[in-house]
């Protein structure tokens, strides 16, 4: 259904599976870019 986390992660988010700051440990972990995480959230890291 995904090809990456990135797609994988912004649907949770929409989905209000994953809060912003769960998205924020990913970005910690190398899963997602801070720049990723911007493109999710529309709030910067």
């Amino acid at each position: 259904m995904f090809d990456n986390d990135f797609e994988r992660l912004k649907y949770y988010y929409e989905k209000k599976w994953a809060k912003e700051p769960q998205l924020r440990q990913y970005v910690s972990f190398g899963v997602i870019t801070p720049t990723e995480f911007e493109l999710i959230t529309g709030i910067s890291y």
